[in-house]
């Protein structure tokens, strides 16, 4: 009965006389600044703030406990349950809030886009400037596809709407709340954007798994070839820096899936993150923030309107969402074929880890499980500098499954199409956070475009006494001593503290892993190994 009574309330927002449908650019950023949402930049694009949510919530966010879900979701700290009952209460809660608001916007579009395995969604949105995010980010459809267009999922975003604690069974005014079984996502008491895109995200972590197609946090790119480059890592991490890369076009920056037919990407757009963004040494990203881009909590110049993208006043974590066409190397076919090559990315704040290093088919699997790195300040609300953390599959926030769904998925799909991965650390070198200093960009792009190339193929390489890994004795364009770790820290006895302290922590996190092969838990740190 309830699931009735939501349907038809639902179907009753949006068929409301003041729903405003798939309006275009110039629509959505004239009604934004008629109504005071955001203000015109110098590059055109519009810049919004989102209070005091400058990041994404994840003790806010809960999945929808009912027969289904309570025996496929992997149950727990970042899996937090809420009970039918307490979810049905608030969405009508919102759902009537949002019905006396005399206009709101909707977006009919997709996720992914491969037609045979995409998700026809629809956002609806209290406020404009959230509308353009949701137009800009998802996959926007054809005239001729919105004709028939029949959502399977939907977004209800109400940022106004503050939830009670007490009375509504939340851990704060904001909440995200995802339901399979009622196909919607839930989002009130905060403004971040990037709630909404991550929660689809969320959903096709569920949805992908069940058709046998792997869903990846990561990015992707192609060469002259077709050969695909895959880019893993949390955010910060430089996914979307290291996947915009002129010599190749760009599939995606931050969320893929890899099915029967190749790679496909989920988004139709970028969320770069641009803070101390520029023009010389990412042109691309740059550039691509223009006439309909939304940047969000990015200072701007009074008079002059320029974007200040050295600016912290507000957060760490400024972004600019925009259509993935507003790059200029993109590929414009919506499948590529399997990836030839995974490059896990990790910004390690111990300052211990190879720049690079060439894994095994059983070390790749370790440190996916693992995935290792640090998150970065401004990425979620209370961080503030850097925290070494391990995010399972470098995606946990996002998986509603357990690793090894996925994991067992990747090592499938890596043997059958002989896929080569490394591990690159973006993060520290010379020193741990606060005394060594951060991986020289330049550098990092000479040992992608290497590891791409094939060049390392054939490179020696040695093995770290520590960690176990294979590192390259040699780089095109990249100092020797520079590959290896300790080589760059002044006092190698410090070295040595370091990266033992973070192989402890690595045996540590993999007990939980308890199901996994002994060939896999072997894969990692020699030291501390039994």
């Amino acid at each position: 009965m309830n699931e009735v009574k939501q349907t038809t309330r639902l179907e009753q927002l949006t068929s409301h006389p003041g729903v405003r449908q798939n309006m275009t650019v110039p629509e959505l950023i004239e009604t934004i600044l008629s109504r005071g949402e955001g203000s015109l930049t110098s590059t055109g694009a519009i810049r919004a703030t989102t209070g005091k949510y400058t990041g994404r919530s994840p003790k806010d966010k809960f999945i929808v406990m009912d027969d289904e879900s309570r025996q496929l979701v992997d149950w727990g700290t970042i899996n937090q349950s809420i009970n039918e009952d307490v979810f049905l209460s608030l969405y009508e809660k919102v759902l009537h809030y949002l019905t006396n608001k005399n206009e709101l916007y909707l977006f009919k579009g997709y996720a992914g886009s491969d037609k045979t395995y995409r998700l026809p969604i629809q956002v609806i949105n209290e406020y404009a400037w959230h509308n353009l995010f949701a137009r800009q980010l998802f996959v926007r459809p054809k005239e001729n596809e919105l004709k028939t267009h029949e959502s399977e999922f939907t977004i209800v975003s109400a940022p106004s709407f503050k939830a009670v604690p007490e009375l509504d069974g939340t851990n704060s005014e904001a909440f995200i709340l995802v339901s399979f079984k009622h196909k919607v996502v839930l989002i009130g008491g905060t403004e971040y954007a990037g709630e909404m895109k991550k929660s689809i995200f969320s959903v096709m972590n569920y949805l992908l798994p069940q058709q046998q197609v792997l869903p990846m946090h990561c990015s992707a790119n192609k060469g002259e070839s077709d050969d695909v480059t895959l880019f893993f890592g949390l955010s910060g991490t430089g996914k979307t820096t290291l996947s915009a890369d002129p010599s190749r076009k760009l599939i995606g920056d931050d969320e893929h899936a890899w099915g029967p037919n190749g790679v496909f990407n989920i988004e139709g757009g970028c969320y770069a993150k641009c803070i101390n963004l520029s023009k010389e040494k990412e042109p691309q990203i740059y550039h691509a923030i223009r006439y309909g881009s939304v940047l969000e909590n990015v200072s701007i110049n009074k008079l002059t309107r320029n974007p200040d993208y050295n600016d912290t006043s507000l957060t760490e974590n400024t972004r600019a969402a925009y259509p993935i066409t507003n790059m200029d190397n993109i590929t414009t076919d919506p499948v590529a074929q399997h990836p030839n090559t995974i490059i896990f990315l990790t910004a390690d704040a111990f300052g211990v880890l190879p720049p690079i290093s060439k894994l095994t088919k059983e070390q790749a699997m370790y440190h996916f499980l693992s995935g290792y790195t640090s998150k970065l300040a401004g990425t979620e609300r209370g961080v503030t500098e850097p925290e070494a953390t391990f995010s399972s599959c470098f995606g946990a926030p996002f998986l509603p499954l357990t690793p090894e769904t996925y994991a067992e998925m990747l090592g499938e799909k890596m043997d059958r199409y002989g896929t080569n991965v490394f591990l690159v650390n973006t993060g520290w070198t010379g020193g741990s956070y606060g005394e060594g200093q951060r991986m020289d960009l330049t550098y990092t792009r000479a040992m992608v475009q290497a590891a791409i190339s094939g060049e390392l193929d054939t490179v020696k390489t040695s093995v770290d006494a520590i960690f176990g890994l294979h590192i390259p004795t040699s780089c095109p364009g990249v100092p020797d001593e520079l590959l290896v770790p300790k080589q760059t820290w002044a006092q190698k006895a410090d070295y040595e503290i370091k990266a033992k302290e973070l192989a402890t922590r690595f045996h540590q996190n993999f007990e939980r892993f308890s199901q996994t092969s002994e060939t896999i838990k072997k894969a990692g740190p020699l030291f501390g190994s039994n």
